[in-house]
């Protein structure tokens, strides 16, 4: 473009009586510019804002520079459950295994796996360390099974979206490692416990947290964890040991997740968790040694 005689032109603009540009758009003429930043624009370039119209560029500086909203456990929001479903597959394919190896669906607890896998006090004491774990993902029976994986899916779906992913399958995890504690500690060493019970009720448990860290009524989680605690004192083959241990490090470990200050909110977390887990392998190991 050639300037008519006269002044060099202004650094912020074209000299008088030359139309404007758009900054991205060089063939465009304009008489609008972007209200922050004061650039010509054209009306393809511009986007109403709350004062004026702004232009792609300040739009796009805004988006990464704003502070990304997140869950009260910094997850970001909205993010569809993935864990939850990969759990219930990963529990249905060992309890189909275990059946097929039984030859039973009913007395899939004959199976050599479960034998192998499930959680016995005299067993880990001898250095059978993976039950502790392992007893998490085995079920006696299609009802045992049907119970705790629509649990799973009740509670644990809506505790993911508000953990994440990885948040929640720590509070699973340590769920099964606190109903282990439990039953280390309570049980004979010849028992045998198995089930992803202590695992859901360390689902309740930090749901019940995660409510009153949101200021939401509890009642009803509060009713829920009653009952069926008390099912277990008064129906047997249920371990209620393997529930309240599991309840009550879900209940800590989303303590931890919910509560820790956003300023230093990973930090926290992540020492939260080791801790638990630290404390939870050390009483097992106490008992172990007893």
């Amino acid at each position: 473009m050639t300037y008519p005689a006269g002044p060099p032109p202004r650094p912020d603009g074209p000299p008088p009586g030359v139309p404007a540009v758009c900054v991205r758009h060089s063939d465009r003429a304009t008489a609008l510019s972007c209200t922050r930043c004061g650039r010509p624009s054209c009306p393809e370039c511009l986007r109403e804002a709350s004062v004026g119209y702004q232009c792609v560029d300040c739009v796009r500086r805004d988006g990464r520079e704003a502070r990304r909203a997140t869950t009260v456990a910094g997850a970001p929001p909205g993010v569809r459950p993935l864990v939850v479903p990969v759990l219930i597959v990963v529990n249905l394919l060992v309890f189909a295994f275990t059946a097929a190896q039984a030859g039973s669906i009913s007395s899939n607890f004959d199976s050599d796996l479960f034998a192998s896998w499930a959680l016995s006090p005299g067993t880990v004491a001898a250095g059978e360390w993976w039950r502790i774990l392992t007893s998490g993902f085995l079920h006696i029976g299609p009802l045992h099974l049907a119970f705790n994986m629509f649990a799973l899916w009740v509670i644990g779906r809506d505790i993911e979206i508000l953990l994440g992913r990885g948040r929640f399958l720590a509070v699973y995890l340590l769920g099964i490692l606190g109903g282990a504690a439990a039953v280390m500690l309570l049980y004979g060493p010849a028992a045998f416990v198995a089930g992803a019970s202590g695992a859901v009720f360390g689902l309740m448990g930090g749901l019940l947290v995660a409510l009153l860290r949101l200021r939401r009524p509890p009642g009803q989680v509060i009713g829920l964890l009653a009952v069926n605690l008390a099912l277990g004192f008064f129906i047997p083959g249920i371990s209620w040991q393997a529930h309240v241990g599991g309840m009550i490090l879900g209940a800590a470990a989303t303590a931890v997740l919910v509560y820790a200050p956003p300023q230093r909110r990973a930090p926290v977390q992540i020492g939260g968790l080791v801790a638990l887990t630290v404390l939870v392998l050390a009483v097992i190991t106490g008992a172990a040694l007893v």
